[in-house]
């Protein structure tokens, strides 16, 4: 009765302090009903632990999972997906665990997060571990006013301007922002350095892209330049080969015969 009154107090929005009491004599169809509705709301997913610890606490570690389990128990606090074989986290995954304090997706294989992937965690995420994976950049607004601590180690980061951005956007967790490293870097130099320290050192990513993209654009306008000018090089000497083929051709025509001056003058005559 007691798990029921909690599911009971879950569906009906009420706060664990001041669960609803079930109707008395409520009859069988309406309790079962209930129980239905707990069992969606409450299931644990395949594969995984759940324990209620002030909220329900999933351990799906080591699951050999190749995705985030959908429907999770609404009343969340902790996700735990360390250890699989995620690729990837899509939009709005989330969005139906309003209580979650702690989501745990390290040493996975993650190499993609979506932006809006913890849409709805802004007020209540505290952890997010996304610490050993395949991750090389994310797209600027995947932690946009997220106030979770975020621990990025040990991944294959790309360092440029995008990734600036994101790190711009965020709370790092300190104790392992020094193991956030360039494993590819804009410029060479950086390439096995701590981003933080990089960064910290007054460098500025965002700097060495327009540069790169000045110098690409100032690339192409030159051979732009150099396949018009050859155009026009090419278009004057074929004119003037043509022009020279034509008057050597002129010449060579035979010239019209001269009568003779004797048959002139007598035709003068007549």
């Amino acid at each position: 009765m007691q798990t029921l009154l909690s599911c009971f107090s879950l569906l009906m929005g009420a706060s664990r302090r001041s669960r609803p009491k079930l109707p008395s004599g409520a009859p069988l169809w309406f309790v079962g009903t209930l129980w239905l509705l707990c069992a969606a709301v409450t299931a644990c997913p395949h594969n995984c632990h759940c324990a209620d610890r002030n909220g329900v606490v999933v351990q799906c570690t080591s699951r050999n999972l190749e995705r985030i389990p959908p429907n999770l128990p609404k009343d969340t606090v902790v996700l735990l997906l360390s250890s699989n074989r995620i690729r990837k986290v899509p939009r709005e995954t989330f969005t139906g665990l309003p209580r979650l304090r702690e989501l745990d997706l390290s040493h996975n294989a993650v190499e993609s997060v979506d932006v809006g992937a913890f849409e709805g965690l802004s007020e209540s995420l505290r952890t997010l571990d996304l610490s050993n994976n395949q991750l090389s950049s994310l797209p600027k607004d995947t932690f946009a006013k997220l106030h979770a601590r975020v621990r990025l180690s040990h991944n294959p980061w790309h360092c440029d301007c995008s990734l600036q951005e994101v790190l711009r956007e965020l709370r790092l967790d300190p104790e392992t922002a020094n193991d956030v490293g360039c494993s590819t870097s804009v410029q060479g130099e950086y390439v096995g350095q701590a981003v933080t320290q990089v960064l910290d050192s007054g460098i500025n990513f965002c700097n060495f892209h327009h540069k790169t993209t000045d110098v690409a654009m100032f690339v192409a306008m030159f051979c732009w330049f150099s396949m018009v000018t050859a155009y026009i090089v090419y278009y004057i000497k074929h004119n003037q080969e043509d022009a020279r083929r034509h008057m050597e051709y002129l010449k060579s025509l035979p010239s019209a015969p001269r009568v003779s001056t004797d048959y002139e003058t007598a035709s003068s005559v007549f």
